[in-house]
């Protein structure tokens, strides 16, 4: 499944070349009159430079047509450079309608060169593919929420298919088959998460649902927990499980009430399981879900009081 549409005409073998002052203004200026075009100012004797260039070139290529880019020796190219104010290497500069629109210098992680060439692109009016991603992480959301969830599976993994780095694709896939009740396979591809997203806030997200998805298959019945706690409220361990209980039936929001009260009754009983449990809770959650604010203001002024 190609998420990405290739740009009508594109020739991938045309994207990337080697510039000199003499084709500077047909590479550069005059390309760019149509397309943005990317330039890597770089020198053999920049250590950074040796990094930079691969990352580039690679997102470049990602982009299928979108932009193009030209680099540059600066050591033979000393009046460009002057005349740009290339003052330290690598310096890159992205041209559109025979102008520079942006810019950066020094090497820079892979995300962030991603997020300069998708802004660049939509600069020019063009359709990044991070922008087709991300609508398409949209799309495949949606279906989780509906309840579709092999569907919602099968576009993450064709999501990941082309940046198989990309978090939201990576969590979703594991929420998907969480929802699905896989929970040995949504743990099997935590535990194959790329290094370069293993603590990304969507993939800690995954964590936390994956573990509270856990518990639910040993969560005991509501009614009769409710029973106990109520008879007993000092019964830390009812009280627990009942929190337990509630989220496996989706009552998210009696589940902190209750985590919060047993945090309130003694913050320390089974080693502050009371507010693990309530951080693997906001974990899962979205940071601005109103359950996940409530429950911070008020478990931060329980502990600070």
């Amino acid at each position: 499944m190609d998420l990405l549409n290739t740009a009508a005409g594109s020739d991938t073998g045309d994207l990337i070349k080697d510039g000199t002052e003499a084709t500077f203004m047909a590479d550069v200026v005059e390309t760019s009159q149509d397309i943005p075009v990317i330039v890597d100012f770089w020198a053999p004797w920049c250590g950074p430079c040796k990094t930079l260039g691969p990352l580039l070139e690679e997102a470049v290529t990602a982009a299928k047509g979108a932009v193009k880019m030209v680099k540059i020796n600066v050591d033979e190219a000393q009046a460009i450079a002057s005349q740009l104010r290339i003052q330290s290497v690598p310096t890159v500069y992205a041209f559109f309608k025979g102008q520079p629109v942006d810019g950066f210098q020094g090497a820079v992680p892979r995300s962030e060169i991603k997020a300069f060439v998708d802004r660049v692109i939509e600069a020019a009016g063009g359709e990044s593919p991070g922008g087709q991603l991300e609508d398409a992480v949209a799309a495949a959301e949606e279906m989780l929420t509906e309840g579709a969830a092999v569907d919602a599976a099968q576009t993450f993994a064709a999501i990941l298919g082309e940046d198989p780095n990309h978090a939201a694709a990576y969590g979703g896939l594991v929420r998907s088959h969480i929802a699905s009740g896989d929970l040995e396979q949504a743990e099997a591809i935590l535990n194959g998460a790329p290094a370069e997203i293993s603590t990304s806030p969507e993939i800690e997200a995954a964590h936390a649902q994956l573990e509270l998805a856990k518990q639910a298959a040993d969560a005991g019945p509501v009614a009769d927990l409710t029973a106990l706690v109520d008879a007993e409220p000092d019964n830390h361990q009812a009280r627990f499980d009942l929190a337990q209980a509630l989220h496996a039936n989706s009552d998210v929001e009696e589940a902190v009430a209750q985590l919060l009260e047993l945090f309130r009754r003694d913050r320390e009983w089974n080693e502050s399981a009371a507010k693990s449990q309530l951080f693997t809770i906001f974990d899962a959650l979205k940071p601005n879900d109103p359950i996940v604010l409530n429950g911070r203001r008020k478990l931060s002024s329980m502990i600070f009081a």
